[in-house]
């Protein structure tokens, strides 16, 4: 079917079932942990196609076993989040009988746009919340990954019909195309500039829109930091998927005595991970040549413009004479603000290592003068100092003496802040996103308006409910 007629085909569907039923939302939910869990070796092996090559294990882990936690999250939950949201109303109504409360009812058909980097897990996280709000999808993949998009669209239909989940692949017109539909909500996942046009498009159609974007997510190391702790950490984000996460830590900023010690820890913990990367499988490759010379043209762009860059390659490797794609981590110092590698989302293993001097606040300055980021990682064991990077930066999200793992926790709402995104999902918080918070108020059986002076002709009673709302 087409989109439009899938979008009506969805529709019709979706106001024939209403209500809902909970059997209905977790009987979609136990099939989507079926369709990725019965094919999750033919979505590894789609995933290392499209990539080049790509770690087995860690597309089991990043976007099969990711994906099967929020669906089976939602489906412990859900007799919860469903349940009537009881509400106080106001003096004396209550004592009179009148009752108020907040129903979740679903929106209708809601569009995922996903991205290329994690293009099943990134699919499914939304699905979780949107299945379980009682909704129906519309999925436009990633040409990025075809291989994987097509597996989608075949085993989709062993699972869903049309009219419940449909997924739809192409280039830049049909996701054009895809944006412009009147969706009774829109969940993209990308790149900053990209959302920019997505937002313009829904809001023709006052689409409710949700951006998961990414931006320049920092690492801040405090005064007494664990450096070989902290290094290793934030080696293990950065060269996970080869940095292409919106959420890889993008730049360093560390206090100026300690910047040698931390540039040695990170080699240091990246030689012990990874030995070697050509024909290592546990390393990834690039998505595709564009990307791959995108990286290059900035690492050449850092060093044109004075940067000192430090290649961590413990086994000497020749990665010019490859066509592999794969990129071994270029820590940049001596990073300056008219270098691309501190303007634009990295996505890559390219790493700036900045030094601060005069305590943590200049740190939180270099932050606070770029755009707010998606994620923001603090290392340090100070309690004033800790507490005051929370208070005096705002991000996305925070996760402390580690990165990353914020977006794992499925209790807590995933999302950005300005040009990192706006709205969240995951949880409670994605149920919420997709489904309608419909006020309810049920008035007592006496006749309130008399009492409370709104039925003409006006008198005593009305200005007594004056004088108590003024109160």
């Amino acid at each position: 079917m087409t989109l439009d007629a899938t979008l009506r085909a969805q529709r019709l569907a979706f106001n024939t079932e209403l209500p809902v039923s909970l059997e209905a939302r977790k009987d979609q939910l136990k099939r989507a942990v079926a369709m990725i869990g019965d094919n999750a070796d033919a979505f590894c092996d789609a995933l290392s196609e499209d990539f080049g090559h790509r770690s087995r294990e860690q597309s089991m882990l990043t976007d099969i076993a990711s994906s099967i936690a929020p669906l089976k999250h939602a489906l412990r939950s859900l007799d919860g989040w469903t349940k009537r949201d009881k509400r106080a109303v106001q003096f004396p109504l209550g004592l009179l009988g009148a009752r108020a409360w907040v129903e979740y009812q679903p929106k209708g058909v809601v569009g995922v746009i996903a991205p290329w980097n994690f293009p099943v897990n990134l699919v499914m996280g939304p699905i979780a919340g949107i299945f379980a709000a009682g909704n129906r999808a519309m999925v436009k993949t990633s040409e990025f990954t075809p291989r994987t998009a097509a597996l989608f669209e075949t085993v989709s239909a062993k699972y869903f019909a049309p009219e419940e989940l449909a997924f739809f692949s192409g280039g830049p017109e049909v996701g054009k195309a895809f944006s412009e539909l009147p969706f009774d909500h829109l969940i993209f996942t990308g790149a900053t500039g990209i959302g920019r046009h997505i937002l313009h498009a829904a809001a023709d159609n006052l689409t409710p829109v949700t951006l998961e974007l990414g931006g320049k997510s920092p690492v801040i190391i405090g005064k007494d930091a664990d450096i070989a702790r902290a290094t290793e950490r934030v080696a293990i984000g950065k060269m996970l998927n080869a940095g292409q996460i919106c959420l890889a830590p993008d730049y360093m900023l560390v206090p100026q005595a300690q910047e040698q010690a931390v540039v040695d820890g990170l080699k240091a913990a990246v030689s012990a991970m990874y030995p070697t990367l050509l024909a290592n499988p546990d390393y990834t490759a690039i998505i595709n040549d564009r990307h791959h010379q995108r990286l290059a043209d900035w690492v050449a762009d850092a060093r044109a413009k004075g940067a000192t860059v430090e290649v961590v390659n413990p086994g000497g490797e020749d990665f010019a004479g490859s066509n592999a794609r794969k990129m071994p981590l270029h820590i940049v110092r001596d990073a300056t603000d008219d270098m691309i590698v501190m303007q634009e989302e990295i996505f890559g293993p390219i790493l700036p290592v900045r030094s601060y001097v005069g305590g943590v606040d200049s740190a939180i300055d270099e932050v606070n003068r770029r755009d707010r980021p998606l994620g923001l990682y603090y290392f340090g064991p100070d309690e004033t100092e800790r507490r005051r990077v929370l208070d005096r930066t705002i991000s996305g999200g925070v996760t402390i003496d580690d990165v990353v793992f914020h977006v794992s926790m499925e209790d807590l709402p995933f999302g950005g802040v300005g040009p990192s995104g706006m709205g969240s999902y995951h949880g409670f918080d994605g149920f919420k996103t997709f489904s309608h918070a419909k006020a309810v108020f049920k008035q007592a059986k006496l006749d309130v308006a008399k009492l409370a002076g709104l039925k003409p002709p006006y008198g005593k009673a009305t200005m007594t409910s004056v004088r108590r709302q003024m109160k």
